[in-house]
Order: C-alpha cells, then sequence, then structure tokens
C-alpha cells in the first residue's frame, strides 16, 4: 500500500545543505510568479524557461507536498469506503496492470518525484523502475526512502530530462507517468523521446492533466481558473484530450485506449470520492483540517510567524500563497468539471 507522509510540520522549514534556491526562497517564489502574469508572452516565456521554472518550483514545494500529501504527489478518485492512501495504490496498480508490468521488466518512471509511485510499482510487479527527475533534491529522497524500505534493488533514479533523456534506443521494456507530463513544453517531443527509448511492442501508460470539453476560453471564470491551476502547479500551459491523443499519434505511438478516469468514477456511483476532496478539507480529523480554507491559513500564518523569528526561511509565507492558489483553483476546475488530473492514455509501440 502507499506509504504514508512522513513529514512533520516544522521540517518543512528545515535548511537544505548544498541548495542555492533555498538561500534565497523569496527570491526563487518572487520570480516564480513574476513568469505568471497573465499575457500570452508570459505562457512563451514559461516554455522557454520549463526546465528551471519546474525545478525552481519543486525545490520550493517538495516539503509542503510531503507534510500535505505523503510521497505519492498525484490525485485519486475514491471509491465509497476506501482511505486517501488505498486510493493513491490503487490509481498506480491501475497503470501497472493496464502497462502489462511484470518483474521480469525495466520500467522508466517520468517524473518520478520522491519515490512513491516507483516504490509502490516496484513491489507490486517485480519490475526494475528508473525514475527520471530532474530536481537533485527530489533524488536524494527518494533514494532515503529507498534505503530504508531496502527497495534499492529495485528503484533506482537518472537526473535527466525527460524530453531529452540520453537513454538508449529501444532499451525499456515500458514506461508510465503520473501526471508529471503536463510539465512538458512540447508533447510531441517527450513522447517521441518517450517513444524511442521504448523497445516495439511496449506500453506507455499515463494520467495526464487537461483541460476539459467544458472549459470555455470565452468565460472570464473558466481562465481565472485555468491560469490559478498553471500558476500553483508551475505548468507551460494546460492542453486538451484531443491535443494529448494526437501528439502520441504524432509521436509514432498506437493509442489504444483513451479515457477521464475521475469522470468514470462520479458518473459511475454517486457514493464515490472526488479527486478534489482531500483539497476541500475536513473538519473530522487533524489531517483533514490542514486542507481546509481554516486549516490552509494557519499554515499560511505559521509560516509567517516563523519568518518573523528566524526559524523559516523569508519567501515561505509566498510558497504557501502558491500552493493555496493551487488549492483553491483545482477545487474550482473540478467542480466545474473543467479540469481533470486524470487523463489516462494507454499507447502501444508499434512491434515493427
Amino acid at each position: 500500500m502507499a506509504v504514508k507522509r512522513e513529514i512533520l510540520p516544522f521540517q518543512i522549514f528545515r535548511k537544505r545543505q548544498n541548495n542555492e534556491t533555498n538561500e534565497n526562497v523569496e527570491a526563487t517564489a518572487d520570480r516564480f510568479r513574476e513568469r505568471f502574469d497573465g499575457n500570452a508572452a508570459s505562457v512563451e516565456s514559461r516554455k522557454h524557461e520549463a526546465t528551471t521554472m519546474v525545478n525552481e518550483y519543486y525545490d520550493l514545494v517538495t516539503d509542503f507536498y510531503e507534510y500535505g500529501w505523503g510521497q505519492a504527489f498525484h490525485f485519486a478518485p475514491r471509491y465509497a469506503g476506501e482511505s486517501f492512501y488505498e486510493a493513491i495504490a490503487r490509481h498506480e496498480y491501475f497503470l501497472a496492470l493496464q502497462g502489462g508490468f511484470n518483474n521480469k521488466m525495466r520500467l522508466l518512471d517520468l517524473g518520478c518525484g520522491v519515490g512513491g509511485p516507483a516504490r509502490n510499482i516496484a513491489r507490486f510487479t517485480g519490475a526494475q523502475v528508473v525514475g527520471v527527475n530532474n530536481n537533485e533534491y527530489q533524488i536524494n529522497r527518494g533514494r532515503r526512502y529507498d534505503s530504508r524500505l531496502g527497495l534499492n534493488h529495485l528503484v533506482s533514479y537518472a537526473k535527466t530530462d525527460f524530453c531529452n533523456t540520453g537513454f538508449d534506443s529501444n532499451s525499456y521494456d515500458g514506461a508510465y507517468a503520473i501526471e508529471a507530463t503536463c510539465h512538458a513544453t512540447d508533447k510531441v517531443k517527450c513522447y517521441s523521446e518517450i517513444f524511442r527509448v521504448l523497445k516495439p511492442g511496449s506500453t506507455f501508460v499515463c494520467y495526464e492533466w487537461i483541460i476539459t470539453d467544458k472549459y470555455d476560453h470565452s468565460n472570464e471564470e473558466h481562465r481565472r481558473i485555468r491560469h490559478g491551476i498553471e500558476l500553483g502547479n508551475s505548468l507551460p500551459t494546460l492542453e486538451t484530450a484531443a491535443m494529448v491523443v494526437k501528439a502520441m499519434q504524432d509521436s509514432g505511438f498506437v493509442v489504444e485506449d483513451h479515457f477521464d478516469v475521475c469522470e468514470r468514477f462520479e458518473s459511475g456511483n454517486a457514493k464515490n470520492i472526488t479527486w478534489y476532496n482531500p483539497l476541500e478539507g475536513s473538519y473530522a480529523s487533524l489531517n483533514g483540517f490542514k486542507a481546509t480554507p481554516i486549516g490552509r491559513f494557519c499554515t499560511s500564518t505559521m509560516c509567517s510567524l516563523l519568518e518573523l523569528a528566524r526559524l523559516a526561511p523569508k519567501g515561505s509565507r509566498k510558497t504557501a500563497d502558491i500552493l493555496e492558489e493551487a488549492a483553491v483553483n483545482l477545487v474550482l476546475g473540478g467542480q466545474l468539471g473543467i479540469f481533470t488530473p486524470a487523463f489516462f492514455v494507454k499507447a502501444r509501440k508499434p512491434s515493427a
């Protein structure tokens, strides 16, 4: 099952050695927000600086993510009676099942974060998993967890760009991505690189962040919500389901299946729990309270107080505010049905 969070509140603010970005958190947070000033030029700027932007973002927010979410940085709709961590694990097992992964395979986890899904899928399938990540801090945390759980023989990491890995062609038996390739500035380039390194006949399965057919660009509220999601999650821009499928096909893949997992959950049983429910929070438990508007306000206020006491880097409050903007707009996007974090795609590299 999924590994629960191990970050304590005070650990969010610990100083990291050999991390230049974190020496000036406030300047990084300011620079990050400036890239999202809302005009067309800023979108092109974000695409041009995507690698730097995403690295700075995860330098800022990784500890916040672990504190609030655990080691798997993704969403999952829940069945009635299913816990948050059970849903997270099942969401990952579904990918492994659809990919046909087994213990004779060597797989790629593209955008692996701190390795939560990689560890889960490695244990579930017995496959060797190589996590691809451009963020050194996350890789170091992942290795620490691997050692603690005795999984170093199954999970390893490569610090590289998933759009230009440098791996040999036709060298991996399968690949998956969980809410990660949304950070790619060019989907065709990203998927083409995955296509190149997979062996013929291999499968690539993923969950993509997209704006749905309900999104109306002429609707000011829709545009504002989309912008808030892009800002709060360091995305160059959100694309549609059709754009994702076409990019897969243009990269050489045969798309065997695709659908919105969240939409199926919400339409299949009225008692199922939405993917954005954890962001709405609950006053019934401490973990649920942290995600409520009041709980997030308390976290933000705590950041300010710790900054004043010089127990937290200056700019921690601004980082919390970025995540608050993400949470608010993700919930709104989910409620209106204009955004989903789990557009599933199963694609295969032709055998010949």
